[in-house]
């Protein structure tokens, strides 16, 4: 499912209009993101949490040469499902 396809969804199921669905679903991922980006975490009980984990700096492989590269630390998105999503499934 593509974003369209879920703003259809959306949009059919609250009984709303899919300008009105697109607007919502980017406020909702505005808000997560500004969340994250604060380092706090946001979570949906019953569909899951979603964080903010530092992945460390390492060594990696340029595939074509082989050559030895460094990879920065950085902080990356992660989302755990709950229990009701996970048993849905």
């Amino acid at each position: 499912m593509n974003k369209a396809e879920l703003i259809a969804q959306i949009a059919e199921d609250a009984g709303i209009t899919k300008t009105q669905a697109n607007a919502s679903l980017d406020s909702f991922v505005t808000a997560v993101t500004k969340t994250l980006k604060k380092g706090d975490k946001v979570t949906l009980v019953g569909f899951g949490t979603f964080s903010v984990t530092k992945r460390a700096a390492r060594n990696g492989r340029n595939p074509q040469t082989g050559a030895v590269i460094k990879i920065k630390a950085k902080k990356v998105a992660k989302f755990k499902a709950g229990k009701e999503l996970s048993a849905k499934i």
